[in-house]
């Protein structure tokens, strides 16, 4: 968790909504299934302004000599996020917003079938995940790379997953982008009952090479 999402907001649509000043470096949209390692929009704020940069998903630490020189960092726990050697000055001076449309999660049917499902929010805003990103410059670099902060879910969302990607209210975005202050490991936490939504979708989104909007479409659980 989280390992899959959808992003189809335009750029155009995501640099309003985060009041930043996009890149002219954006992947191309709309990808109803970004898998770990696509390159995804993210929002930082820096010397006073916000921009939307493309990223890698799957954040590299430094160590790294090349992108495959350790695991797949594409989320970071709450939890342990402040002790980690990969996340720990991330986490205090580079934090992001990353935007969905949604994100997938999964679970096991009879004789072990996997079952997917589309988690968004019930207001039709898009999902504001708390992400931290870091600059690699090893092997086949640079990059600027991310990862999503994950935290303990509760309530509803426990029926799909023991866990979930942290997101982000407007009012909190500031502090978490580094804009009010510091205190933000507060916003490290569950999104409250009732903020997300989830439904059973086509088991076509299985694999990784799969596209298309019929993807978030609900199917009959």
């Amino acid at each position: 968790m989280c390992g899959r999402m959808a992003i189809t907001l335009p750029h155009a649509a995501m640099a309003q909504v985060f009041e930043a000043a996009a890149s002219n470096d954006l992947p191309e949209g709309p990808n109803y299934n970004v898998c770990p390692t696509n390159d995804v929009a993210v929002v930082t704020a820096q010397d006073g302004a916000r921009r939307l940069r493309a990223m890698r998903w799957g954040l590299l630490p430094r160590w790294y000599k090349a992108p495959n020189g350790g695991p797949l960092l594409i989320n970071a726990r709450a939890e342990t996020v402040a002790e980690k050697p990969a996340f720990r000055e991330a986490v205090r001076q580079r934090r992001g917003i990353l935007p969905a449309s949604g994100y997938y999660e999964w679970t096991l049917g009879e004789g072990g079938a996997k079952l997917p499902w589309f988690v968004h929010r019930r207001d039709g805003a898009p999902l504001a995940f708390a992400a931290l990103w870091q600059d690699w410059a090893g092997e086949g670099g640079p990059l600027t790379t991310c990862a999503v902060v994950s935290c303990a879910a509760q309530g509803t969302m426990t029926a799909i997953h023991a866990r979930m990607p942290v997101v982000l209210e407007a009012p909190d975005w500031p502090l978490w982008l580094g804009e009010a202050g510091h205190g933000a490991a507060p916003l490290m936490r569950p999104a409250e009952e009732g903020v997300l939504a989830f439904h059973r979708v086509d088991r076509a989104v299985n694999s990784n090479r799969a596209a298309g909007p019929e993807l978030t479409q609900p199917v009959e659980a």
